[in-house]
């Protein structure tokens, strides 16, 4: 059974940063693509970033040049540097992965998702 535990969220004022983790567990024989989605109140759920196993990655319009995603590939784990956070920020953050566990099956996973508050 795999799965992906996120931390780092809380309550920031705006301009400030965080960093958020994803760490997936259990029998896992490779991670493909590594994505961050958020959900803010009555809105859909969008992808805010994403890492592929090249590290190649992809941002959200609403994001680049204030976003970071990475990841360790020896910890599989994966993390979102944010910074100059704003108000519209605000969500709930979920981490995603394409992951191949044993016995040899590929599976699209989810965290439990942690909120992220940016307000004064």
């Amino acid at each position: 059974q795999v799965q992906l535990v996120e931390s780092g969220g809380g309550l920031v004022q705006p301009g400030g940063s965080l960093r958020l983790s994803c760490a997936a567990s259990g029998r896992i024989v490779s991670i493909n693509a590594l994505n961050w989605y958020r959900q803010a109140a009555g809105k859909n759920r969008e992808l805010v970033a994403a890492i592929t196993s090249g590290d190649s990655t992809n941002y959200a319009d609403s994001v680049k040049g204030r976003f970071t995603i990475s990841r360790d590939n020896a910890k599989n784990t994966v993390y979102l540097q944010m910074n100059s956070l704003k108000p519209e920020d605000t969500a709930v953050y979920y981490c995603n992965a394409r992951i191949a566990s044993l016995p040899l099956t590929w599976g699209d996973y989810w965290g439990q998702g942690t909120q992220v508050t940016v307000s004064s």
